[in-house]
Order: C-alpha cells, then structure tokens, then sequence
C-alpha cells in the first residue's frame, strides 16, 4: 500500500513520553496523529491530553487500525521488543523510545522482523535528528579543535529516594540508569568518534563499565571508558539518583568543543537553540548556534516521515541508523555486564514466553523431521549449536526461532562455555516445557580428561545442568589411542543400562578403525554397539585439523564406510566455516585458518561449481553446501551454529534444494 503525507501517527503507551511526542507530532511539518492506545481507555485524562486523537482500547487495536500509518512505541523498556516485532507483523512503520530493546539481541530480533516485513523501524534519540548534531559533526570533521582525543559526556538526574517499585529502579521492568539515559552519553561518544574519522559513527572496541546497585540489583549511579580504534577514549557516565554535570564535552588537540545538555538542545522539549561552545586553547570562546528551534521532538516525526515515503527501512545520519542502534546497544550490554546487572525480567522463570510475548509454537515445518537410527523420536534434518550464548534472555530468542520451525535436535557439551551452554538449555526446556520433543545430544570427555571414569561423572554434572535425567545422544568429545577402546564401550553401556543415554553414543572425532573396533569389541561382548558419530563431513574436505584431535569425514573412503554401514554423523563445520561465502577466495588469503584448513585445488573446483549451482537455483553458495551435507546416501544431520536470526533464516534456503545424486557428484567433481 502507497503512504502518502501526511503519516498517521499512532501511540502505544500514554505516559509522560507519549505527551511529549504528541506535542512533537503537532509541530511536524509531515506527521498527525490519529489514534493511541492504552490498556485503560476509560481513564478521564486521556481526552484532555490527547485530545486529537481516537483512543483505542489494548494495543493490539492500534496494530489492526488502517487509519493507522506509523506506531510510536511508550511503553516501558521491556515492552519495547515484543510491540515492535507485533507492528512488524502487522505491516505498521515504528518509531521506538529509546532503548529500542533490553539487549542487542533484542535489537537485532526488532531490525530482523521489520527487514522481512518491508517497514521502518527507527530508535527515538531525538537529539541526533535535531540539526544541533549535524552541526556539531560538521565542526568536529573539519578540525575545529584539531585532532580529537577525549570525550566526556553525562546523563544523570536525582530521584530524591529509593522506590523499589518505580520503573527507574524495579528489576522486573528493566530500571536503573544504563538502560533509561545512559544511551544519550553512549551514542553521544560514538558519534564524535564517527565524526572524527567521517563515519556516521564508530564502534568502540573496548568498554570497561561499573555501577553502583540498588536492593533491586539495578543500577543508581554509573559510569564506562570507552576505546576506539582512532585512538579517542571517552568517559559515559548515568545517574537516576545524582545531578551530574550532563554536558557533552570533546578535548582535541587544539581546543575543546562543550555541548551543554546536548539531549536537549540546549534547551527543553519545547525546543533549544542547539547552543555549541567552542573553546580555544588560548582560553577564547566562541558560540556556535543554530538558532531557536520547532519542537525538539517534530524533528524525528518528521525524520521517520521522510523516510517511509521515499521507501527507507532506517533513519538516515545522523539518525540512528539500525547499525548504530545496534553498537549502542552492544556498548550498553558490555557496560552492564561488567556492572552485573541481569534483570529479573530477564530471567528463566520470568521469560516463559517467547519475545512476541506468545507461548511457543510447535507445529513448524520449515525444517523436516526424519528418521534417526537408534533415536526414538522424530528428529529435526539439522540439529542447533549454541554455544556462543552466555545469558538466558540472548540465547532463547534463537533457541525459539528454531523450534518454531521445526528443529529439535540441540548439540550441548560439557566444556562449551564452561557448561553454560548446558545450564542455558535446561533452562529452556524446563521453561517451554518440551524436553520429551526434544532430541538432547550431550557430549564429554574432552581433552585432556578422555578417561572411561569421566564418562560418568561429567554425564552427572551435565544432567544436573540439563535439568534432566537423560540426553538422546552421546558422543564421547575426543579419542585416546592409548586406552583400549572396549573400556569406553562399557563406561558408555554402562550409561545406557542406567537409562541415562536413551540412544546412540559413539565418537565425535575417532577415526573409521577405532570405531570399527569399538563395534567389534560391543558385538563380542553384549554390549550396545555404537551408533553415531560427530566428525566434520562438509562439500569441502578439510585439509588440516581446526583443533587438535579433530577428524573429518569429508573423503571418498570416509563417504564408503558411512553408506555401506549407515552409521549417523551429526556435522560439525558442516558449511566449512565460510569457505562457500566471499571471505573466500584464492585470491584472499589474509585469513590463516580459512587458507590452512580448506584451501586447496580440489575444494575451490568444489567451490566454483557450489556457485554455478546456486545461481542456477537463485541461491546462495553456502545453502548449496548444507544442501549437499542434507542429500547423502547415509544419515547425514548438520551442525549449524547461527548467532542471530537473520543467519538461522538464511540457512533454511538449504531446505528449498533437493540435490539429485547426479548433482552431488558433479559438485564433488
């Protein structure tokens, strides 16, 4: 549908914020409001503060409004994602109070749903889209005060008292000063540090934070150093129970440039004057100003007018573009990280739904289900690694996305992430309640500790941190040619006949002769054979090990043995690591694992044709690679490892092509 002037504005939310902007609206030259909606709408207020506007009774009214162009997004900080991706799927445009979410992944969630619907979703730091801040980016770029070296900038106000229950201060709804101002000084440092290199912005590539916490665990007072690569450091610091100095402060070589309240113009909402002090090094001021301004808040309404009607999905600079909200908010986790600040909100028992705030789905089918030998429930074609996760709140977000589409198989480990990734497995699953849909996969004895009496002491700890009294599959981590392979069949049969492996185990990284062996030894004996493996197996075969102790499956003899014993082998680097994607290249070689481990004559002809392919199919390389891991003549289950949902989405392209066997060889060559 065509969207013309003037946006039609619609308000979730009607706090203090949304009176604000409704005055914004009002002074816009491209926007109008046309409807708010509120959980209360009998509340007397509500005409007298919005009295253009119809009131819509829940939020979910406003979603269906035609009337309804754009939605402004009010509510307190942790309704911020599950109303942005909702407007998302309703084909609604959105403009989000700042912060756009409680984390980057939240963030990441929001810009993933609004790229797939086509709408513009934008982050409300309102002071970038005053012309103060073009201003301001123009005199730091040019060298008005030389080269710049440090920035200091603060944000911090005095409640007066502690009110557990306040939305500045309660842990259930996100509160302390990080999340609610400590945004302004952080995306203030990060667009100097742009500035001064003639970029939008820059990421910092450290940050060092601390806070100082309330009863609620949330932070009154704090502050972070942040480093650049064009060597500027800045000092952020927040307050919602201090008066700090709140001005934006940037020392260069040859002078100092001062904002004063820069989130405000140097003014109020009304509109400030966009007031910058320039300050020489012989102690001459001068004032730059851009003149008393409309109301501060019609520059964004009109921002993100002109962006749907010229067909953008963000805001242009110096607006926060989805990049730049995204190291924000990346700056803002790292910064309470450090502070140890985890929400309540945040946590397992809280989030038992999904970000949508809607119970988990189990009727997905964008992923297949099959046959695993020895596992006695359908099993999802490719299984899910997720150990790069290290909070509950992070790691569910993609752990629902793939169950929702029909994946079950989780790849867990006792050393990943010092067992976290375990911990935050079985907090899931306790949380969705589907671990006897769910295919666990645990694996131990890592090295150096690959001993039989390890086997059932990690499995214990693992179990414990599992939340669960068995996993599906075993796979022993690594191989030790210097213990005879029968004591590992009887530490693992022994797991089975306590009912603690309820299905294959086997070796992840042992060879074709000692798992023959392994075999030959549970035959002889009456025990159960093994039933799996977890070695690499990918279009590319690799050359030299990744880490030490791995093996890979990837050869002719390798593919033999698999097809003519049918044995299952869960793929690791199954997509070779980027070898398929344009970080490679025979003639880029700046990358010294990719060169080691995949480049070869042989894999770039593999490589060549995987790309022939996928343009033929209208995809892309690597989705031809999983496809063919997916197409082989013996139970082939790939590793994925995606870290947002824009890489789990991309990877089920591979579920689109059906390789014919004539294919699979001729990409093998």
């Amino acid at each position: 549908m065509t969207i013309q002037a003037p946006i039609r504005w619609g308000i979730i939310g009607p706090g203090a914020i949304a009176k604000d902007f409704r005055r914004g609206v009002l002074d816009s030259k491209l926007g109008k409001l046309e409807a708010i909606a509120t959980r209360n709408p009998g509340k007397a207020s509500l005409k007298e503060d919005f009295p253009e506007a119809r009131i819509l009774d829940g939020y979910d009214a406003i979603l269906a409004d035609p009337n309804v162009d754009a939605i402004y997004i009010a509510t307190p900080h942790t309704g911020h994602a599950e109303w942005a991706i909702k407007a998302a799927e309703a084909g609604k445009h959105v403009l989000i109070e700042k912060p756009m979410a409680l984390s980057a992944f939240e963030v990441d969630a929001i810009i993933h749903a609004h790229k797939k619907a086509g709408t513009f979703a934008g982050e409300a730091f309102m002071y970038r889209l005053h012309p103060q801040t073009q201003k301001l980016w123009e005199l730091i770029n040019s060298g008005t005060i030389g080269e710049v070296r440090f920035v200091t900038a603060s944000f911090g106000f005095q409640m007066g008292r502690f009110i557990p229950e306040h939305r500045l201060f309660a842990s259930e709804l996100a509160g302390g000063g990080i999340l609610d101002v400590g945004g302004y000084p952080v995306s203030f440092a990060r667009f100097v540090a742009g500035a001064a290199a003639g970029k939008p912005f820059l990421d910092p590539v450290k940050v060092v934070g601390s806070a100082s916490l309330n009863a609620e665990g949330t932070d009154n007072l704090a502050a972070a150093v942040l480093l650049f690569e064009n060597g500027i450091t800045a000092q952020v610091s927040c307050a919602i129970m201090a008066n700090l100095e709140n001005v934006g402060r940037i020392i260069g070589s040859e002078g100092t440039i001062e904002v004063p309240a820069f989130w405000f113009a140097n003014g109020d909402r009304a509109g400030g004057d966009g007031k910058i002090d320039i300050i020489r090094k012989d102690g001459s001021r001068e004032t730059v100003s851009v003149g008393k301004q409309r109301h501060l808040y019609s520059f964004e309404a009109d921002a993100v007018a002109e962006a749907i009607l010229a067909g953008r999905q963000e805001f242009s600079a110096p607006g926060m573009s989805w990049a730049d909200s995204l190291g924000n908010a990346r700056v803002l986790d790292k910064w309470r990280s450090d502070a140890g600040i985890e929400y309540s909100v945040e946590k397992s028992v809280k989030r038992i739904n999904t970000l949508t705030g809607r119970p988990l789905k189990s009727d997905g089918a964008v992923i297949p289900k099959r046959s695993i030998p020895g596992v006695q429930k359908p099993a999802s074609a490719a299984a899910l690694g997720f150990e790069d996760f290290r909070t509950f709140s992070s790691g569910a977000i993609l752990l629902d996305a793939f169950w929702e589409k029909g994946g079950n198989i989780f790849d867990t480990a006792f050393i990943y992430a010092g067992g976290y990734t375990e911990k935050l497995f079985g907090e899931w699953q306790k949380s969705r309640g589907v671990r006897e849909q769910a295919v666990v996969i645990g694996k131990g004895a890592h090295s150096p500790l690959v001993y039989p009496d390890v086997i059932a002491k990690q499995l214990t700890q693992s179990l414990d941190r599992l939340q669960t009294d068995y996993v599906d599959v075993y796979f022993m981590h690594r191989d030790n040619l210097d213990v005879p392979v029968g004591e590992f069949v009887d530490a693992m049969d022994a797991e089975v006949k306590k009912g603690r492996i309820r299905g294959p185990f086997g070796g992840s990284n042992w060879t074709r002769e000692r798992f023959d062996e392994a075999i030959a030894y549970a035959d002889k004996h009456g025990k159960q054979r093994p039933g799996a493996l977890s070695n690499n197996f990918a279009l590319a075969e690799m050359l030299d090990p990744i880490w030490a102790g791995c093996v890979t499956s990837s050869t002719s003899e390798w593919k033999q043995w698999l097809k003519d014993r049918q044995v299952p082998n869960f793929s690791w680097s199954s997509q070779a690591r980027g070898f398929f994607t344009d970080r490679a290249g025979r003639d880029k070689r700046d990358n010294e694992e990719m060169v080691r481990v995949w480049y070869n004559e042989q894999n770039f002809v593999r490589r060549d044709r995987a790309i022939e392919l996928a343009n033929k199919l209208g995809k892309n390389p690597i989705h031809v690679a999983l496809a063919y891991v997916l197409a082989q003549d013996f139970p082939s289950i790939p590793l994925i490892g995606p870290r947002t949902l824009h890489e789990l989405d991309d990877s089920m392209n591979a579920f689109d092509i059906k390789l014919t066997p004539e294919q699979v060889q001729w990409l093998e060559g």
